[in-house]
């Protein structure tokens, strides 16, 4: 049975080396807890982008529940704390690793620094985007326009590439990929978030059916719908946030899907 452990301190991983994440003596650096062996995602590890609030964080608290092993990745570190409490506090395990997926190399690095650890992932959930300004096509800042791609297209290739090595290794390796339907149905003054997701869905189908008959893993598109999160408020900012879904539902569903299991392309809504 594995015994789950957990860094008691782990640097901004802006300021650290890829050894930041590795136990220089497993004995003392962590906390042990003993393993949920007999919980759907029971010695997973799961690896969740965007995991310091809103659907990240619903999900990241989710798998845990579930029995996985999450490693928390945002900008902020508070807010991975915070999460990473919330998920010992309900019996779960986590590891948080802060990083800019924007910041050079740091994917790469943080893929290096993982891989030392464990020998393998099992569930990559890429949730990490921006929304950007919406805006007429005609207006479109260019700059903000190579942020949003940069974030939402070019880091999610990036961690699918960094972490392609450690799936292929599990036996069960799953990659879900957060969505919104704005990719297939486009609208006025979304064009920069439209074209990044639709742009993300063609890279994560692409990989998924170029390792399908040659590995064990699978990845599925998943799209939370209208849910109550920062983003959807900055989007919709008259909306009543009482009308829309709570993240938990989201995180809820993609541990379903995962626990049910699914073929590779599968695309669901969640309404």
């Amino acid at each position: 049975m594995t015994t789950w452990r957990r860094l008691t301190s782990l640097p901004c991983w802006r300021n650290a080396s890829p050894d930041a994440l590795l136990p220089a003596n497993p004995d003392t650096d962590f906390e042990t807890r003993p393993a949920m062996s007999k919980l759907p995602l029971s010695d997973q590890i799961a690896l969740v982008t965007g995991a310091s609030r809103g659907i990240g964080a619903a999900t990241a608290k989710a798998l845990a529940a579930a029995g996985a092993h999450v490693i928390l990745t945002a900008r902020t570190t508070g807010g991975l704390e915070q999460v990473e409490e919330a998920i010992h506090a309900a019996g779960g395990t986590a590891t948080i690793a802060p990083v800019d997926l924007l910041d050079g190399d740091s994917v790469a690095r943080l893929g290096t620094a993982l891989s030392g650890r464990w020998d393998r992932l099992d569930i990559l959930v890429l949730n990490a985007a921006t929304l950007g300004s919406l805006s007429a096509v005609n207006a479109i800042d260019q700059k903000e326009l190579g942020r949003v791609l940069a974030l939402n297209v070019s880091a999610q290739v990036a961690l699918i590439q960094a972490f392609d090595p450690m799936l292929r290794k599990s036996a069960r390796g799953r990659v879900i990929g957060i969505t919104s339907h704005i990719a297939r149905h486009p609208r006025a003054y979304w064009g920069s978030y439209a074209a990044s997701k639709a742009a993300f869905e063609t890279f994560l189908a692409c990989y998924g059916d170029e390792v399908e008959n040659i590995s064990n893993i699978r990845t599925a598109i998943i799209d939370p719908g209208a849910t109550r999160t920062a983003m959807r408020a900055r989007a919709y900012p008259g909306e009543d946030p009482a009308s829309v879904k709570d993240p938990t539902l989201v995180g809820d569903r993609i541990v379903t899907v995962l626990a049910a299991d699914f073929a590779t392309g599968h695309v669901e809504k969640i309404d």
